[in-house]
């Protein structure tokens, strides 16, 4: 059985995103990259991604959902065979870029998440 194996990304939506940005780049130390994020690298190398989207993005899907996971799997073609085999709602297209894989799902609540095999 797949599982996910950590956390790689939080990602939410705010409908003043600069603002934001700012206010917690000056409040919580992040280094708000020019991407509109921040990488938090832990003690054992593993990092996550912490960003802010415009409140009109459509990249959390059609739910108006405030906030999405990105969670970190090894196999993501497994994990999301494995979804679908059980009834789970999961977005067709995988998008491959240099960080890795990512694929999307719908947990029963209607919010959506990301599944990101690291390349």
């Amino acid at each position: 059985m797949e599982r996910v194996t950590g956390i790689g990304g939080v990602f939410f939506r705010s409908a003043r995103p600069d603002v934001l940005r700012r206010w917690y780049a000056e409040h919580l130390g992040l280094e708000v990259e020019d991407w509109g994020g921040a990488v938090l690298t832990a003690a054992g190398g593993e990092t996550l991604t912490w960003s802010i989207f415009d409140a009109g993005t459509d990249y959390f899907g059609p739910s108006g959902q405030q906030l999405m996971v990105n969670f970190r799997v090894r196999d993501l073609d497994a994990m999301l065979e494995q979804l679908r085999a059980a009834g789970v709602v999961v977005d067709d297209h995988v998008h491959e870029i240099e960080f890795g894989r990512f694929g999307w799902a719908v947990d029963p609540e209607g919010n959506r998440f990301e599944l990101w095999e690291p390349a």
